[in-house]
């Protein structure tokens, strides 16, 4: 591709942002070819412009000789099949034996590749199919029947670049989701199943290497950049763009790879312990937050007893699948679900009950979660399943300790409290009050060993019913386990308080204590969602028109968005100097896109929330704190309460 990169710029087509319309792209130009397809779509008469639009197709499919008018074509079929995804017209005309005719040509024929602008055809044609197969099975059954699955192939295997195995790995997704077309992409079942599971394991560092990486404008991929950012904006919105197209390639590999786990097909392949894991590490991030991505096809294959049986054999996957379910994630049901599922088989619930247990205690006062109501009823039920008989096969007295506080919150303890009269319930809640103050005071004169002590006796006096009360209860105690430096027990403590908040996840003081928490153990992504979260909750919150994030949030934001940005895996494995790709290690460059990335993040996060667009959001200080802007840092630090002060506020 060296040599393409070299040749000279690109028509305005690709400098400017995609026309909208067809007659936007004509202009009103006078032509004379009696096949030109922008002419043939002005034509007001139907018929003659569907016997155009088929002549011109055909004609795209057999002529030998170069036409740079192929890529403005395309561009144009492009934008309309994106628009009008469900419009049968051109399906018709054979517009899929052109695309395919292309294919094949781009693949077979690289001098023909590499001349004027064809390298462009290749991607816009694979685009083209998958966008027409993406909701209606019609038009996927006339795409097999064309032939389209062949050169889709020859995609996916690398033949061109990873910009086209993006567009491949989508079609090919779309055509195995139907059920009458599944038959026809399983022919390559083996072949694409492991081609897929590479791709989605090495994609973000082939991303990274060949092209965010590579700093010097020159030596990017010239038609790549065109094709990212349609010419609008530098090396920024390149780099942005990359992000969002790679998480793309990997969500869609892992869509693909769902179609056959769904149908317990390949399942000796997808169940190898090294992609397993690699799964884990696997998540769609900020850029593409709507697909559950790794989780989502790990879920898929515990509806299978096979599944089951390599899921529970590796402590890592299980271990991240704990840390799913007690995070604000909005894929935490799915890390639920799988522990549920585990746990139910006989054959696997002994292999991870040892592990689980020890989280899913924390859910057992969950109500709902999103459509699912009465879940913590399920995990109760789940994990008490035969608990007579699990007490003599569990050998971890933690384990089974564990077990006898659930029996003993949600069996007898329910049972005295059914009986309890609201004269009762409410002196209990005056009592616990009470204690609460208490505990506070000796809190706040330093003794947090004794706080935690008070606190523990009133979570014993409050009443289940009492939610709110315990809620604060055990957030409190969480804050106080931060102070003594273990987070396993502040993460507990806020995951009970988050349980208990109505709606769930809500409660503010928690989500920030449980990311602190989850920062000290390293768990990046977890400190991020919940922190996310907790600035949902301030600026949901606020009355004051003018919202402000508070400053040790947007410190936690930039530090964990950088530990999990996309590439940071990749970028340390290629940090090292690289002669074909000079691979920068630029620090302060990265820090710098972490914090344009989070004041993005910040902005969507609030649009989401409804807030008017006219509030402005204030970062009460800058966020890089590398260089000069230590001094500001500790200027600010001087003026910000301790995190003490700050977290133990209305405690």
């Amino acid at each position: 591709m060296d040599s393409l990169n070299k040749k000279g710029k690109m028509t305005s087509i690709f400098n400017t942002t995609p026309p909208k319309t067809i007659n936007d792209m004509v202009m009103d130009q006078m032509c004379n070819n009696p096949c030109c397809f922008f002419c043939i779509m002005k034509e007001p008469d139907t018929s003659s412009r569907r016997s155009g639009l088929a002549t011109c197709f055909k004609e795209m499919s057999v002529i030998n000789r170069d036409d740079q008018q192929h890529v403005l074509v395309l561009s144009g079929l492009w934008n309309i099949a994106m628009a009008q995804p469900d419009d049968p017209e051109f399906i018709s005309l054979g517009i899929f034996d052109c695309m395919v005719s292309l294919l094949e040509k781009g693949t077979n024929d690289r001098s023909w590749l590499l001349r004027d602008q064809n390298i462009y055809i290749p991607y816009y044609a694979a685009h083209v199919i998958g966008s027409y197969t993406m909701n209606k099975v019609e038009f996927a059954e006339k795409a097999v029947l064309a032939g389209v699955i062949p050169p889709l192939m020859e995609l996916l295997r690398g033949k061109i670049s990873w910009v086209e195995q993006r567009v491949a790995v989508r079609a090919l997704g779309h055509l195995a989701s139907y059920e009458r077309t599944f038959e026809a992409v399983a022919a390559y079942e083996e072949e694409l199943v492991r081609l897929t599971m590479n791709l989605a394991s090495t994609c973000l560092d082939q991303v990274y290497t060949k092209f965010v990486g590579v700093k010097d404008d020159n030596k990017r991929s010239k038609y790549h950049c065109d094709l990212l950012t349609r010419g609008v904006g530098g090396l920024e919105m390149e780099n942005r763009k990359a992000e969002e197209w790679a998480s793309q390639l990997q969500c869609w590999s892992l869509y693909l790879l769902n179609c056959f786990a769904c149908k317990e097909r390949s399942l000796n392949l997808i169940c190898n312990q090294g992609f397993l894991v690699d799964l884990c590490g696997m998540w769609g991030g900020l850029v593409n937050h709507s697909s559950p991505a790794g989780v989502g096809l790990i879920r898929i294959l515990c509806y299978s007893k096979y599944g089951r049986q390599n899921i529970s054999e590796s402590k890592q996957v299980l271990e991240n699948l704990c840390h799913l379910s007690r995070s604000s994630d909005d894929w935490q049901y799915m890390g639920i679900d799988c522990l549920l599922l585990l746990l139910k088989d006989i054959d696997t619930r002994y292999k991870v009950i040892e592990i689980v247990t020890m989280f899913l205690i924390d859910l057992v006062e969950l109500k709902s979660l999103g459509d699912r109501s009465n879940l913590g009823e399920n995990i109760t039920k789940t994990l008490l399943l035969d608990y007579k008989q699990s007490k003599f096969r569990i050998k971890n007295s933690h384990v089974l300790k564990a077990l006898q506080q659930t029996w003993e919150l949600k069996v007898e303890r329910r049972k005295r409290e059914k009986t309890m009269s609201v004269e009762k319930i409410e002196e209990k809640r005056v009592l616990v009050n009470l204690i609460k103050q208490q505990a506070n005071h000796v809190f706040w004169l330093g003794d947090v060993e004794e706080a935690i002590k008070m606190y523990n006796e009133a979570l014993d006096t409050c009443p289940s019913k009492l939610r709110n009360e315990r809620t604060v209860l055990y957030s409190n105690r969480a804050q106080c386990y931060l102070l003594l430096r273990d987070p396993d027990a502040a993460i507990r403590d806020s995951t009970r308080a988050l349980c208990l908040s109505n709606p769930t996840n809500s409660h503010g003081k928690s989500l920030w204590r449980r990311s602190q928490a989850y920062d000290m153990k390293g768990l990046a992504k977890e400190s991020l969602m919940d922190c996310i979260m907790f600035i949902n909750s301030v600026t949901t919150t606020t009355t004051n028109k003018r919202v402000k994030i508070p400053y040790y949030a947007a410190r936690m934001i930039s530090k964990q968005m950088e530990a999990t940005w996309l590439f940071v895996n990749a970028q340390s494995k290629f940090t090292r100097s690289d002669d074909d790709y000079e691979i920068s290690s630029n620090e302060d460059d990265h820090q710098l896109e972490c914090d344009e990335m989070m004041r993005q993040m910040m902005m969507m996060m609030m649009e989401k929330k409804s807030i008017a667009s006219g509030l402005s959001t204030i970062i009460e200080e800058p966020l890089i704190v590398k260089g000069k802007n230590w001094r500001e840092m500790e200027r600010a630090r001087r003026r910000n309460k301790t995190a003490f002060n700050v977290m133990a506020r209305s405690m």
